[in-house]
C-alpha cells in the first residue's frame, strides 16, 4: 500500500476517511491558491512573462508546418528576432523552417491590393492618392523562422513546475493502478517522444475506442513523471470525450490542482504546481476553489486506486 508519511495524512479506512479527506484537500487548496497568487506577483514569474509575450502567436496552419518540419519545436522566431530580442543566435548549418508571414502595406480600398497590384488589377479607384492609403493584409509570403533548440546564447528564462522526491515505488503503483481507473497507459523513450515539450498526451487510440490512452515522456526525475501521470489521469477521469467546456485553461487548473493534491498525499514536493497554474490561468485563482469537488473526488479516487495497488 502507498501512503503519505511526511504530511501525516493517511485517511485510514473509518467512517469519517471521506470527510478527513475531503477537509484537508481543501486545506491545500486554500495554500495552492496562494502560492498561485505568490507565484504570479514573483520576478520570476514577471521575467518569464515577458519574454513569452515576445514570441508571435502562429495561425493554425503556420503551427502545422511547423510541426511538420520541426516535430519538437517549442519557440519559434526569425534569425534577426533571436539576435536582436534574445541576444541568441542560430548556429551554423541550421536548416529553417519555413512558415507564411502577412504582408502588410498601403491597401486599395476598391480592390483591396497593393499600389503596383491596383495598377496592373484594371481597379478605377482614383479616389485617394495611394499614399493617403490605409494598411492592410494584401498576401503572404515565405517566410524563415528557427526553433530555440537551434538557437545559443542567453538562456531563456525557466519557470521550476518540476516536481521532486522519492517517487520509486510510486511511479510502478500508478501504472498498476491504470486497470483500476480503466486507463491505458505507457511511458514512452524520449528518443520515441512524439508531442513536442508536452510532459504527457490523454488522447484516444483510434477513433472507434472509447477508453482513454494516458502517455508520458521518461525522464530521470521519477517524482515529475509521476506528477505528469497523475495530471493526465485526471485529463481521462474528467475531460475525457467531454466537450461542453473549451477552455484548455479550465481543464489545465483541474488537472493540474489534482496532481498537486495527488503527488502531495504521496509526499512530493509539487509547489511548482504553483507556476504552472500561474501560467495557464487567466482568471482569478479563486476559480480552483471553484471548482473542487470535481478536483476533490478526482484526487481521492485517484489516490484509493493506487493505495489499493
Amino acid at each position: 500500500m502507498m501512503t503519505a508519511s511526511e504530511s501525516g495524512v493517511s485517511f485510514e479506512e473509518t467512517d469519517t476517511r471521506h470527510d478527513e479527506m475531503h477537509s484537508t484537500i481543501e486545506d491545500w487548496i486554500d495554500e495552492l491558491v496562494a502560492d498561485v497568487d505568490e507565484a504570479k506577483a514573483s520576478q520570476q514569474f514577471q521575467e518569464w512573462l515577458d519574454v513569452q509575450s515576445r514570441f508571435h502567436d502562429y495561425s493554425h496552419r503556420n503551427t502545422l508546418l511547423i510541426k511538420l518540419q520541426c516535430p519538437g519545436a517549442t519557440r519559434v522566431a526569425g534569425y534577426n528576432t533571436w539576435r536582436s530580442e534574445f541576444d541568441r543566435h542560430v548556429q551554423e548549418g541550421e536548416q529553417a523552417i519555413w512558415i507564411w508571414a502577412p504582408i502588410i502595406t498601403k491597401q486599395c480600398p476598391e480592390c483591396e491590393n497593393s499600389p503596383s497590384y491596383h495598377e496592373q488589377s484594371g481597379c478605377d479607384y482614383d479616389e485617394t492618392p495611394p499614399g493617403e492609403w490605409s494598411k492592410g493584409l494584401v498576401g503572404f509570403k515565405p517566410t524563415a523562422v528557427f526553433d530555440v533548440s537551434q538557437t545559443e546564447g542567453e538562456p531563456l528564462p525557466e519557470l521550476e513546475t518540476e516536481a521532486t522526491g522519492n517517487a520509486d515505488d510510486l511511479v510502478p503503483a500508478l501504472l498498476d493502478a491504470a486497470a483500476t481507473l480503466d486507463v491505458d497507459v505507457r511511458v514512452v523513450d524520449a528518443a520515441e517522444w512524439e508531442h513536442g515539450d508536452a510532459k504527457g498526451v490523454c488522447k484516444h487510440r483510434t477513433l472507434h475506442e472509447c477508453q482513454p490512452v494516458v502517455e508520458a515522456k521518461a525522464r530521470s526525475n521519477q517524482a515529475d513523471l509521476a506528477v505528469t501521470l497523475i495530471h493526465e489521469y485526471a485529463h481521462a477521469l474528467l475531460h475525457f470525450d467531454v466537450d461542453l467546456e473549451p477552455e484548455r485553461a479550465k481543464r489545465e487548473i483541474e488537472a493540474e490542482a489534482v496532481a498537486y493534491i495527488v503527488g502531495r498525499y504521496f509526499d512530493l514536493d509539487t509547489s511548482g504546481s504553483a507556476f504552472y497554474l500561474a501560467a495557464w490561468q487567466d482568471d482569478d485563482p479563486e476559480v480552483i476553489q471553484d471548482r473542487l469537488n470535481r478536483i476533490s473526488s478526482t484526487a481521492q479516487e485517484i489516490i484509493s486506486a493506487v493505495d489499493e495497488d
